[in-house]
């Protein structure tokens, strides 16, 4: 559909197009529920127990793809916008599932890891030394996770490369990571004074202000490592 009959369809008007941006997040909101809706049901089942707490990082393998389809249909609505969002984010989660698990995983596994040092840090010798250390190298990996999720849902690269990339990108566009931080902050302060089930709420919203504090990073990564011809 071309953009002129894109912009017929959607109508030229501020009302049509805050109609249309307010039902793109409707759709994003509910896809990300329907999505992570796994992981809620597991950490409910699981309960309130720190025996668990291992169980609870692992049952976020479902939250990967859907946040990558969210990152890509996001872009897709502001290249090409139209009456039907939830094909973006579909074609985002079938086109990005493979690669995305592929760094994802591998980002749960050593998330679960670090969870579980932290949380019995009392119980190892030297504990009180290892858990700062794993706090820092946990907030470093969910950072850079952020990175990774942006680039390897966005660009075309090797799954090891979007890794490497995000790392160089984690410090040379610290305040993109300053950003990501933020988010990762309020997260975790929804959960602690709201519930899990707050925070899949207001996925949609966490999205996007995701989505607009990556431009500089896309942005960054277009001018690096994209050829030009």
């Amino acid at each position: 559909m071309s953009s002129q009959s894109l912009a017929t369809e959607i109508g030229q008007g501020i009302l049509s197009r805050m109609t249309s941006t307010i039902y793109r997040l409707m759709v994003l909101a509910a896809f990300l529920v329907l999505m992570c809706a796994p992981t809620l049901m597991v950490w409910t089942m699981l309960g309130a127990n720190s025996a668990n707490i291992g169980f609870f990082v692992v049952a976020m393998l479902p939250v990967g793809p859907a946040l990558s389809a969210a990152i890509y249909g996001l872009r897709a609505w502001t290249t090409s916008p139209d009456l039907s969002p939830a094909r973006a984010l579909w074609r985002g989660y079938k086109l990005n599932f493979r690669d995305t698990m592929k760094w994802w995983a591998v980002v749960v596994g050593v998330s679960t890891v670090l969870v579980v040092n932290i949380a019995f840090a009392d119980v190892v010798p030297f504990g009180s030394v290892l858990r700062p250390v794993g706090l820092v190298l946990l907030v470093l990996l969910s950072v850079w996770s952020a990175h990774v999720l942006v680039i390897a849902s966005l660009f075309s690269f090797r799954t090891r490369d979007s890794m490497r990339i995000a790392a160089v990108e984690l410090f040379s566009m610290w305040r993109v990571s300053l950003g990501f931080l933020s988010l990762l902050v309020v997260s975790v302060a929804t959960v602690q004074l709201g519930s899990e089930l707050a925070l899949l709420l207001l996925a949609w919203a966490f999205m996007g202000l995701l989505w607009l504090m990556a431009q500089p990073l896309v942005g960054d990564v277009t001018r690096k490592f994209i050829k030009n011809d």
